[in-house]
């Protein structure tokens, strides 16, 4: 399993709108100045956040965009999964997908099943508070360029 720049950008993205949150909106020129991104990129990647209601957007000279809750409610899994889709390292785990005729049978899916269950294990359990804690500690600089 190979985590997209999707992915990877709107974990960035949101961590950046977790380090600013201040309850004001931040423009996407000013994350992707920090985060060294493409405005056009952050701007398909913060339509699919906000569509699914993990930031805020407003418009105009003041506009633009904060997260919608505490950054100790989101976990980085909510993140890529919205992203990426399913975590699964194969197709044979998601009952949506599996044809095998082996999966009663093939005693390889508990190695899929555990290194799964250790996917979620670490990305559900890390929170974007989590993350600013330690950048924060990692980096102490302003991060409100």
């Amino acid at each position: 399993m190979k985590i997209s720049t999707k992915g990877r950008y709107a974990l960035r993205l949101m961590l950046d709108l977790a380090l600013n949150n201040t309850g004001e909106y931040i423009s996407i020129k000013n994350i992707a100045t920090r985060q060294d991104i493409s405005e056009k990129y952050l701007e398909q990647i913060i339509s699919l956040l906000n569509r699914a209601g993990y930031v805020k957007s407003t418009r105009g000279a003041q506009g633009g965009y904060r997260l919608s809750k505490e950054p100790k409610e989101y976990n980085v899994g909510m993140i890529l999964k919205l992203t990426e889709g399913s975590l699964m390292p194969v197709d044979c785990l998601d009952p949506d997908i599996n044809d095998c005729n082996r999966t009663s049978a093939c005693i390889t899916r508990e190695v899929w099943q555990k290194l799964y269950d250790a996917i979620l294990g670490v990305v559900d359990n890390i929170t974007l508070q989590d993350l600013v804690d330690k950048q924060k500690e990692y980096i102490p600089f302003d991060f409100s360029i």
